[in-house]
């Protein structure tokens, strides 16, 4: 495993290894003395083509996240919330598969989405706390200021097409 820095502190790319054999494939997609987080809680999500799920975040019990994908291909998006963050309100993206390996470790103080790019998609989460649904808000996907431009033939649940814009989330929340 190499873990990559990006322009977002704290946010990682973490790069593994996908051994191949007759028998299929084996990836480490952690190891605590490299990536060095403390995970009390995962799940597994499974979703089909053009899902668009999130922008999702907790006000309390904020929410460390290790993301990799299973199965398919997912376009990962972040948005920074965090209080005096050089990147406060910027989107971090990037295609996260099976066949590339790639991990995202997502520090707390982020939203978080994903879009499901194949057929079947498995999205595994390692979490460093527990889901608090009282806490549970999010961002918008078509705010315009976060400039995504997907697909119009995205599917996005009732719940995730009523959350607030960046700039209610200034208003009402101001940070994370």
């Amino acid at each position: 495993m190499i873990v990559k820095k990006t322009k977002f502190k704290d946010l990682l790319i973490v790069k593994q290894k996908n051994n191949y054999d007759n028998r299929g494939v084996l990836r480490e997609t952690f190891n605590n003395k490299i990536l060095k987080k403390k995970f009390i809680f995962e799940y597994c999500t499974s979703s089909k083509q053009n899902i668009f799920r999130g922008f999702h975040f907790q006000t309390r019990n904020k929410q460390s996240k290790f993301v990799n994908v299973l199965k398919g291909r997912i376009l990962d998006i972040v948005i920074d919330l965090r209080k005096k963050s050089k990147t406060f309100g910027k989107v971090f993206k990037i295609i996260l598969s099976r066949n590339n390996a790639l991990g995202l470790f997502i520090p707390s103080g982020f939203a978080h989405a994903y879009l499901s790019l194949d057929k079947e998609n498995i999205i595994y989460y390692k979490l460093d706390n527990y889901y608090a649904p009282k806490y549970e808000n999010g961002i918008i996907y078509k705010d315009p200021e976060l400039k995504l431009n997907l697909s119009k033939k995205i599917k996005v649940s009732k719940k995730d097409k009523k959350l607030m814009t960046l700039r209610e989330f200034r208003k009402k929340i101001k940070y994370l």
